[in-house]
């Protein structure tokens, strides 16, 4: 990989932090670009603001973008705010980068909520995308922009996650870590439909998928098609709290709530795609990053929430 520098907004984010570490660890320049930061930390930033972007953008080969509303039930709470970030936002890197001098490739990371509820499993990158609320709608919108760039001539790509875990720095009520913190301290797993399945999928894995599209990108591919990186293993939320008991030594209770009605029910997707294209598959299995990630909550001193904006 070249080591000119690279741009990631949402650097302080599941993924984005983790990418960072990575990318530099392998001898890349890394760029960081987060709202979260303090206002005084140089990776400060907001991708409302063009200019900005721009200017951080000017020494760098290219861009992943990941800054976002991330969450279904954050875009419900303020459809306003989701639209501005996810769409006018992501507008603002694209434009960035098609107004620069050397055109910086964009990396895009959307979300498998873009297929919303698909009546064949496993999904691939051919279904069409069916948003089902306001995150998703956001996310098909900004994979619009991309390809409308795309088409005027700027090196783009999208990837689409499922359900990313492995950070005990992750938001506390997210699926996964908040059964692993449960088996990992004691407590109550409550479970908002039992029966609904998908796939989840470790940090490393995703990680090295990203670098492995960087790769592509930095030697000049133009044509990646759109790709997600995915377990292709289904499991129930029911099966996945049980998996997070079996490995506790504290006493876990499981508590069953109805499904939330704006949430996709069923999901898991193929990886064929980015197999063939990228030689990318998973490494980790839901056991073996599940036992991993509990051990990490077991190591800390004590338990640890963490609720990001």
């Amino acid at each position: 990989m070249q080591e000119e520098k690279i741009l990631i907004t949402g650097s302080q984010g599941l993924i984005g932090h983790a990418l960072k570490n990575q990318l530099r660890n392998i001898g890349v320049a890394v760029q960081g670009m987060d709202i979260d930061c303090l206002s005084t930390h140089s990776e400060h930033g907001n991708i409302e603001n063009l200019q900005l972007i721009k200017a951080l953008a000017t020494e760098c080969k290219g861009i992943v973008h990941l800054a976002a509303v991330a969450r279904v039930i954050a875009g419900e709470q303020n459809p306003q705010r989701c639209w501005n970030i996810n769409v006018e936002g992501t507008r603002n890197v694209l434009q960035a980068a098609n107004d620069l001098p050397h055109k910086p490739w964009v990396l895009y990371g959307s979300s498998r909520e873009v297929y919303g509820q698909q009546a064949t499993l496993p999904v691939n990158e051919k279904a069409p995308l069916l948003p089902l609320n306001v995150y998703a709608r956001s996310k098909v919108a900004a994979e619009k922009l991309v390809s409308e760039y795309r088409e005027k001539g700027l090196q783009t790509a999208t990837i689409r996650f499922s359900n990313v875990y492995g950070s005990t720095d992750d938001y506390a009520d997210r699926v996964i870590p908040a059964f692993c913190r449960a088996a990992a301290w004691g407590g109550t797993i409550r479970i908002d439909g039992s029966h609904n399945i998908f796939d989840f999928t470790y940090i490393d894995d995703v990680v090295a998928g990203i670098v492995k599209v960087v790769d592509k990108l930095q030697a000049g591919c133009m044509d990646l098609p759109s790709m997600h990186f995915t377990s292709g293993q289904g499991i129930t939320l029911r099966q996945a709290a049980e998996l997070a008991r079996s490995f506790s030594r504290h006493p876990v209770e499981l508590l069953e709530a109805p499904s939330r009605s704006f949430d996709v029910a069923r999901f898991y997707g193929d990886s064929s795609l980015a197999e063939q294209l990228l030689g990318w598959k998973v490494e980790v299995t839901l056991q073996e990053g599940m036992a991993q990630f509990i051990n990490q909550f077991k190591n800390q001193a004590e338990p640890k929430v963490v609720n990001r904006h």
